[in-house]
């Protein structure tokens, strides 16, 4: 009898697991890595330096009004006439208007229970038609 013989082979029936600790951690690294995170998507707004103030004649202002509702009630300036459009409209009123009046100002006032869906959508009706002073405030009852 040889001394090889006696001894039986016999496979492991464990998984090795000495290695798993540096494996999830080189692949934790690597996703940490090569992961990019979206940028914020916003309102691309140039708000001016804190305190400024102008005075702005009021025949330079074309009062937006968003209701709670979405409707846009429209008013130019002093005059007491009023006009209701969808915020959709916006974009031809704002290219008719500032054709006579270069110097207009949008002055776009949301109600406060409005969702913000309908003010952005007349921001976006107001930069479809290239408007470049834009006032925004809260709409007071």
């Amino acid at each position: 009898m040889s001394v090889l013989g006696n001894k039986k082979s016999k496979a492991s029936s464990e998984v090795p697991t000495s290695s798993m600790a540096d494996i999830a951690f080189l692949l934790l690294i690597f996703f940490l890595v090569t992961t990019t995170f979206p940028k914020d998507k916003g309102l691309a707004i140039v708000l001016p330096e804190p305190g400024e103030e102008a005075q702005v004649s009021q025949k330079n202002i074309l009062h937006l009004l968003i209701q709670s509702s979405g409707i846009v009630t429209v008013k130019r300036g002093e005059s007491q006439q009023e006009q209701q459009m969808r915020p959709q409209e916006i974009e031809g009123l704002w290219r008719q208007e500032v054709t006579s009046n270069p110097n207009l100002i949008a002055a776009v006032k949301t109600d406060p229970d409005a969702p913000y869906k309908f003010m952005v959508d007349v921001l976006d009706a107001l930069h479809s038609a290239n408007a470049e002073r834009i006032s925004l405030q809260v709409l007071e009852n």
